[in-house]
């Protein structure tokens, strides 16, 4: 099995794309964490909104993005690939201008400015994953994945944070800021366009290229929706622990998320090339197994006395965190390496349906564990990504169970 033992630069901006579209991924991802933080905020403070029919809105948003999945993976099939990321880009533009010019009180207008930020965020993993996936092969697509996430994080990051100084300006610094994040997306939009990456399935390497159908892969889709819980742990789990059951400062939760943040923008890569020696299905496993411990570790510290519990719910959220980058440098590499290259787009956009139904409900069901106590929690969490975990381990590859058909049927001819 290859496997990638340094770490290049040059050659990792090459693997992901190159210098453009990096350019293009840092500014988007900059934009993104300047308004995608406080859209709530916009619609609750400039736009007079509920703040239920606010979050209602947004969730239609990203539910309702979900159905234009399937054809955004037709399209890739086709061969598109910078115009699809470049697409999915200028949607968010479109959604950000009929953001702007929502009147105050109008919710019908600002539930589809969410649907259009939510079709272009939805749309972008999968349209970014096969541009990868067309420039780099083996290992080094793995560790273009992990560089990709790791620039994401950090972009998204340094937006959150100048959007969170600019806050003191009030609706008019939201507005800015809304404004801000329009261009920026319009700039990365033109910068992934400029790329001009289009390929054809025929057109793939022999190693990558297969004329199988696309693999069902039911136990992995089934098993990512509940790995992708832990995306919203270190957002949405551990504040409401932390702050309505333990009774801690909110600067435990914004500390733990900053950690989380730096913690992916440094590590995601070295980690990904330290387990490129096992096999990707192997890794996705062991990422929950990881994130099954810590979860456990999560009900172990909620039952520590006071003042000692908040600080053991930090500990133990770093080993959520490499849980969490175990998983993300092994999933969407996995997907690529076992679909064929013909069908890649239908493959990615079937992986982006359930990360997208698992960010959906993650927030619904872990409240609804929460209400019920720590152990309702935690423990819930913990057996449902060791079962999945499990589900990963042992499905076996399509392509695997065809070549020992074929091997069968030549020993009996």
């Amino acid at each position: 099995m290859a496997t990638t033992t340094k770490i290049q630069p040059r050659a990792l901006v090459r693997a992901s794309g190159g210098p453009r579209y990096a350019v293009a991924l840092a500014v988007d991802a900059l934009g993104t964490g300047l308004l995608r933080p406080f859209l709530l905020l916009y619609g609750v403070t400039v736009l007079r909104l509920s703040a239920s029919a606010t979050g209602i809105a947004m969730t239609v948003g990203v539910v309702v993005g979900l159905a234009c999945i399937p054809a955004v993976g037709r399209w890739l099939d086709r061969g598109a690939r910078s115009t699809v990321v470049a697409a999915s880009m200028l949607v968010r533009v479109l959604g950000v201008a009929l953001l702007l010019a929502t009147p105050a009180g109008h919710v019908w207008l600002f539930a589809t400015a969410a649907l259009f930020l939510g079709i272009g965020n939805q749309a972008w993993p999968a349209a970014h994953a096969a541009l990868v996936a067309t420039v780099a092969h083996g290992r080094e697509r793995d560790a273009a994945f992990a560089a990709g996430r790791s620039l994401r994080n950090a972009g998204l990051g340094a937006g959150a944070l100048l959007a969170t100084a600019c806050l003191a300006g009030g609706t008019t610094a939201l507005q800015a800021l809304a404004a801000v994040t329009g261009l920026a997306y319009l700039a990365a939009a033109a910068l992934a366009w400029s790329v001009h990456l289009h390929t054809h399935p025929a057109a793939a390497p022999a190693k990558d290229r297969a004329d199988g159908p696309a693999p069902r892969m039911r136990a992995l889709l089934a098993a990512n929706v509940v790995y992708v819980f832990c995306l919203n742990v270190p957002e949405i789990a551990l504040p409401l622990v932390l702050v309505t059951q333990l009774h801690a400062s909110p600067v435990w939760s914004a500390a733990i998320f900053v950690a989380n943040t730096v913690l992916v923008v440094t590590l995601q890569v070295p980690v990904t090339v330290l387990l490129s020696r096992f096999s990707r299905r192997t890794v996705l496993a062991l990422a929950g197994v990881v994130l099954a411990a810590s979860y456990l570790g999560f009900l172990a510290a909620t039952s520590l006395g006071h003042g000692w519990s908040a600080p053991a719910v930090a500990t133990v959220s770093v080993v959520c965190t490499i849980g969490e980058i175990i998983y993300a440098g092994s999933a969407t590499a996995l997907v690529t390496a076992l679909a064929p290259a013909h069908v890649l787009g239908r493959a990615l956009a079937r992986f982006q349906l359930s990360t997208g139904f698992g960010l959906a409900v993650s927030p619904a069901v872990i409240t609804a564990l929460a209400s019920h106590g720590s152990a309702a929690l935690w423990g819930s969490l913990a057996a449902a990504t060791l079962l999945s975990a499990t589900a990963v381990a042992t499905e076996k590859d399509q392509g695997t169970r065809l070549s020992g058909c074929c091997r069968r049927a030549r020993a009996g001819s």
